[in-house]
């Protein structure tokens, strides 16, 4: 797996990714209702990543969520990131 270009993530960011890029990762902030409803998210993303075997760094705080995707073994974004960040988009 190689690391993308930044013309390649600004395009995507650009082109309605629901994301932001911060640094070497792509990061996302969700916020639902309670607790339950951020749970349930969570566990969403969790069967994405596990379909796609490749997992977000996740941070769970009452009903806020913040997602990272980078893929450490490049240290950089790759596709994995930009496909994973837009199935994550369509929940």
């Amino acid at each position: 797996m190689e690391a993308l270009d930044d013309t390649v993530v600004g395009q995507a960011l650009a082109g309605g990714l629901g994301w932001e890029r911060r640094g070497n990762e792509l990061v996302k902030d969700w916020s639902g209702k309670d607790f339950a409803e951020a749970l349930a998210f969570v566990n969403r993303v969790g069967e994405l990543a596990e379909k796609a075997g490749h997992h977000p760094d996740i941070d769970i705080r009452w009903n806020k969520v913040t997602l990272r995707l980078s893929t450490h073994s490049v240290g950089a974004l790759t596709r994995a990131d930009l496909e994973l960040a837009k199935q994550i988009d369509a929940i």
